[in-house]
């Protein structure tokens, strides 16, 4: 009577129709009989440049920008760990799903639909930003090594971080290179064990994480800037299409007609990766500003200076396994974030102009792409000696982020809502919508921030 019924209502032959069920519970009879860790596996699997990315957020400036919210303005930001999340998450969805669809990179499809001046500027923006940021981070790096290894200098442990970053994109291939950048990613639980160590309470937490609370002020704004800055970072929007591409290529797939298009089942893979690694991006914000906010705030210390006070100040109040968890995870997510800081300045440089490009090709295959790099983490490492105090350039980067973002959200939106370049995965109505919700908070929090330095 069942299938009768549904032969009704759908005109299929009745063939297809036994088949498409006995396929459907058959694999729902798999999934019954699947133990947990096979399930685990299998989930595992299927993330990638999604998780790559999202861990890649929670670099020294997002670690830098999350402790000083957490210690000056106790909860009161908490809720942006919350309430960012599906809005990243549309946005990396909407680049990852560029980079699938067109098989090329984010540069190569604003090249492709707007005029060159504009690819230009947006370019040189993005090398501008990264190039800050990584000189933080290196900085940020060295400072908490010298935590523990108080006695190494300063010089010699940037040289050695900027040899490993380095050596990590130009002299492995791809496959084992995404490999490393996964696993790294775990570096980041640090942040949750030492939210789950402390003596939180949690009732606090929560209800500051769910109900929004703002201060109209010069520091308000900025704080709120530079959190959105380092969470909906441009950076990202060019390392996750780009990554897309990789995955193709490294599948076989080596021209772009081949890569054009893209099935069910692999938009369904991006999406579960994507969204796995932005919440996973957001769990760390929610226990960094946790963390600081409950030890740091509560204990009068609310103006961060360096690296190295973050963790120190941590030490005497919660104890040597949470101050190196802490410390520890800083070196980590700069290892993980400046590869990919530099690698989206390259890919949007060697789009830009046509030059090879991908780290699936060696460094005489493309040479000006792995030159990018080079040069972008080079000028970082020089920021460091002419007194560039780690945490206010971390701030500021973040915050140059936050004003650089609404120019790139805005091509990015019209791009994926183009059903001539886009096709059947267009964006829908909802995901559109939140797209220039986006656009429009990161443009007004951009202005609010300027506007505040004048009045």
């Amino acid at each position: 009577m069942f299938k009768k019924t549904i032969r009704s209502l759908v005109e299929v032959p009745a063939v297809t129709l036994d088949k498409s069920i006995q396929v459907a519970e058959s694999e729902a009879k798999k999934m019954i009989n699947k133990k947990p860790f096979k399930l685990a596996e299998e989930y595992w699997n299927t993330l990638g440049p999604g998780l790559i990315t999202g861990a890649s957020d929670d670099d020294p400036a997002g670690i830098a920008t999350y402790s000083q919210a957490g210690a000056g303005y106790g909860t009161h930001f908490l809720w942006m760990s919350v309430y960012v999340f599906p809005l990243m998450a549309t946005i990396q969805e909407m680049c990852a799903r560029i980079g699938m669809v067109t098989g090329r990179g984010l540069a190569a499809n604003i090249r492709n639909q707007y005029a060159p001046a504009v690819l230009y500027i947006v370019t040189a923006l993005l090398f501008i930003a990264n190039t800050f940021n990584i000189g933080a981070d290196l900085g940020m790096m060295a400072k908490s090594a010298q935590l523990l290894f108080p006695h190494a200098p300063f010089g010699g442990l940037l040289i050695g971080f900027v040899v490993v970053t380095l050596s990590l994109q130009i002299f492995t291939t791809y496959a084992r290179y995404a490999r490393f950048l996964k696993y790294l990613a775990f570096v980041l639980i640090a942040y949750v064990i030492t939210g789950i160590i402390l003596p939180i309470h949690w009732s606090t937490l929560l209800s500051s994480a769910l109900v929004p609370s703002f201060q109209f002020s010069r520091g308000s704004l900025f704080m709120v800037c530079a959190v959105l800055g380092t969470t909906i970072s441009p950076y990202l929007f060019f390392w996750q299409t780009a990554q897309e591409v990789e995955e193709e290529i490294l599948a076989g797939k080596k021209t772009i007609r081949s890569r054009r298009g893209a099935t069910i089942p692999e938009i369904k893979r991006m999406r579960s990766d994507v969204w796995s690694g932005m919440f996973f991006s957001n769990l760390v914000m929610f226990f960094i500003i946790a963390v600081c906010s409950t030890v740091l705030g509560q204990q009068g210390i609310v103006q961060i200076n360096s690296a190295a006070d973050a963790a120190t100040a941590l030490r005497p109040l919660v104890g040597d396994a949470a101050y190196l968890l802490f410390t520890v995870g800083i070196i980590g997510t700069g290892l993980l974030a400046i590869p990919v800081l530099a690698g989206s300045a390259a890919y949007a440089l060697s789009e830009c102009f046509r030059w090879n490009e991908g780290l699936y090709r060696t460094l005489k295959q493309a040479h000006a792409f792995y030159g990018v790099i080079i040069l972008s983490v080079g000028i970082g490492f020089l920021l460091n000696f002419i007194g560039l105090n780690s945490i206010h350039a971390l701030l500021y980067s973040a915050v140059l982020n936050g004003l650089v973002a609404p120019l790139i959200l805005l091509l990015i939106v019209q791009i994926s809502s183009n059903k001539t370049v886009m096709g059947e995965w267009v964006n829908t109505r909802l995901s559109r919508t939140i797209g220039w919700g986006v656009v429009v908070l990161m443009t007004g929090a951009g202005l609010a921030t300027i506007a505040s330095f004048f009045y």
